[in-house]
């Protein structure tokens, strides 16, 4: 079984081996011991808080665990409230028009512009399966449950949301946007300043990024094609996300480029198409075709989620004894359910 639950200290081995596995690029899982033992600690203060009036500074780090094994898969996060502690920096996508009526000439222009546009919104974040677990939706499960999470506890998070999508790099970690920068305005290669951004040293970014806005027609070649655009390896998250709901608004992140892409919480498909459902556990439950489900408990301390296998149109979520342990739900609970 793949259960989904808050991280511990102790998966912090397993989270460093996936801060390894994720390559160059992934800001939000850095390879540093001491930031990601502040996440775990800071992921265990925010599921203790009992009661949160407007979202804050609180980060929800959660683990795919194959529970026959207890290996960790993947791992996925929610940050509550972005930008309130230090600054969140984008580039946001406009166009200037040059006008000459006289002399007949029309030239509109792109251009990038430093913002903190998105300060306060809740972001999905750190999300990352190990390579022998991308099958069986199971990537899929990584991300969706968290629109359960954002529906079961809508008063922890903003209305919007947005996700950072990773940019295009190569398999070195050289960013083509980047090496423009670098050769512009900085000093230091891409995963250097990556690193310092995802440990929270982000100083230099106010020191040294172009504050005035740049019009992309002045980039080389190279990062004027990959403005906006995605690694390779997160295509297959960024079509999940536009399934849900999440859009494109021009806003790309300052070292690579990538685009982040935003939705308004209530709109997300399986926020709308979540329900809860009364939960019935039995010693055995009869084996028949169904529809794949995502189903969570409905508790923040003990949150739980997995993927099983239920008839379409489910009014009760049917358990073993095994299987209603391991999400820390008994006969008449209530479970959050939607269709994979």
């Amino acid at each position: 079984m793949l259960l989904i639950r808050p991280i511990k200290p102790s998966d912090y081995e397993a989270l460093y081996q996936c801060a390894i596995e994720s390559g160059h690029g992934f800001t939000s899982l850095p390879v540093d011991q001491s930031l990601l033992e502040r996440r775990i600690n800071a992921a265990q203060k925010a599921f203790a808080k009992d009661t949160v009036e407007t979202p804050g500074d609180e980060s929800y780090l959660f683990v795919m665990e194959d529970t026959e094994t207890g290996t960790i898969a993947g791992v996925s996060g929610i940050e509550a409230a972005v930008g309130l502690n230090e600054a969140f920096w984008h580039y946001r996508l406009g166009k200037v028009v040059h006008h000459s009526e006289k002399l007949n000439i029309y030239n509109a222009l792109e251009t990038l512009t430093l913002c903190n546009d998105y300060t306060g919104v809740s972001e999905l974040c750190t999300l990352f399966l190990r390579e022998p677990y991308r099958h069986n939706m199971n990537g899929r499960t990584l991300s969706r449950f968290r629109m359960l999470f954002l529906a079961q506890f809508k008063q922890r998070f903003s209305d919007w949301v947005i996700a950072e999508m990773r940019g295009v790099s190569d398999e070195n970690g050289d960013s083509p946007f980047w090496n423009w920068l670098e050769e512009n305005f900085f000093s230091m290669d891409f995963p250097k300043a990556d690193y310092l951004s995802g440990i929270g040293d982000k100083v230099f970014i106010s020191e040294l990024m172009p504050r005035f806005p740049i019009y992309t027609n002045l980039l080389s070649k190279e990062a004027q094609a990959v403005v906006g655009k995605v690694h390779d390896n997160t295509r297959p998250a960024l079509k999940l996300l536009e399934s849900e709901g999440f859009r494109f608004r021009g806003f790309v992140d300052i070292f690579d480029a990538g685009p982040t892409v935003e939705a308004e919480v209530c709109n997300l498909n399986s926020v709308r198409n979540s329900r809860l459902v009364p939960v019935a556990v039995r010693d055995s439950v009869a084996e028949g075709e169904g529809v794949p489900h995502i189903v969570c408990n409905t508790q923040l301390k003990n949150f739980r989620a997995t993927k099983l296998s239920l008839p379409e149109g489910a009014e009760e979520l049917i358990l073993t004894t095994e299987q209603a342990q391991a999400m820390h739900l008994e006969s008449g609970d209530e479970a959050r359910i939607v269709a994979l």
